[in-house]
């Protein structure tokens, strides 16, 4: 179901060409597919599962984001809660196959489907409809400040470039964010691209779970965007011990490090970077 991409017909214009070659163009172009993705959670038996969440994602490994969304929203502990993830079809014509039907294995109570937690998301923001601070504050099982990880700032900063190597999709469309989990010595693990970084991450994270890797403990993460408390949330969900950001971090992902123990470093650019928490896990 790997639909990441699609081509389109654009026209082209070149205000820094010439004037004897300032010619408007058409060209086919290609974009970045943006669909939604219903996730459907409940135990076995007849009937269908109640709808959970909604969020706009690029297609391609859909039950990584939903097993990872489920675990980084505290509503899975270990792959052992989920009893089966399919792909059903969905309502379009033709079928795009835009829903995920989790059945949660027995004993594992399903979650409540409260209108006052939206479980509704964009590609830019993960948890834009919950109500409060208080839903999205979701504390991890795992504890990362005893975590021994230490990194080079050296090889830290040549961890961009290889995170950017790895983004096929990027390269056709210029428009996915990307999450890679890294080992220590700098080995890309995993990598996945989505429209939204949240759902990138939940990704990764996804995939750790099926592959029963939780916790991720001596690996770090990074985000090909900025640092959101979401995207924090999610690594301390998943017991990493580093994020590590391309761009900004916010003051509510810096004070979320802090408390859980982690590691946060923002504007890794070239051969710069800001450490925000726990510095002595990046290395002169």
């Amino acid at each position: 179901m790997g639909r990441a991409t699609d081509r389109r017909s654009v026209l082209r214009i070149d205000l820094d060409a010439a004037d004897d070659a300032r010619v408007a163009l058409r060209r086919p172009d290609t974009l970045a597919v943006e669909e939604p993705l219903e996730i459907r959670v409940g135990p076995g038996g007849p009937g269908r599962r109640r709808p959970l969440a909604v969020t706009m994602r690029t297609p391609g490994d859909d039950l990584d984001l939903a097993i990872g969304f489920l675990l980084t929203e505290g509503l899975i502990r270990t792959d052992a809660d989920v009893q089966t993830a399919q792909l059903c079809s969905g309502a379009e014509t033709p079928n795009t196959y835009n829903v995920v039907d989790v059945v949660l294995a027995p004993g594992v109570p399903a979650p409540a489907v409260d209108p006052a937690r939206n479980f509704y998301t964009t590609s830019s923001c993960g948890v834009c409809g919950k109500a409060s601070i208080d839903a999205v504050r979701t504390r991890s099982r795992f504890t990362v400040a005893d975590d021994p990880l230490t990194v080079p700032a050296k090889l830290l900063a040549e961890l961009p470039d290889r995170l950017r190597v790895a983004q096929r999709a990027f390269d056709r469309t210029g428009g996915l964010h990307a999450a890679g989990l890294f080992t220590p010595d700098g080995e890309l693990v995993v990598l996945r691209e989505d429209v939204g970084r949240h759902n990138a991450v939940d990704k990764v994270v996804g995939w750790a779970v099926r592959q029963r890797r939780l916790p991720l403990a001596g690996h770090l993460l990074l985000v090909s965007g900025r640092a959101s408390f979401e995207l924090t949330q999610k690594a301390w969900m998943a017991g990493l011990p580093l994020l590590a950001a391309v761009s900004a971090p916010s003051t509510l992902a810096a004070d979320l490090a802090d408390e859980a123990g982690m590691t946060l470093v923002g504007f890794l650019r070239g051969r710069t970077m800001n450490v925000y928490t726990r510095p002595q896990r990046v290395t002169s």
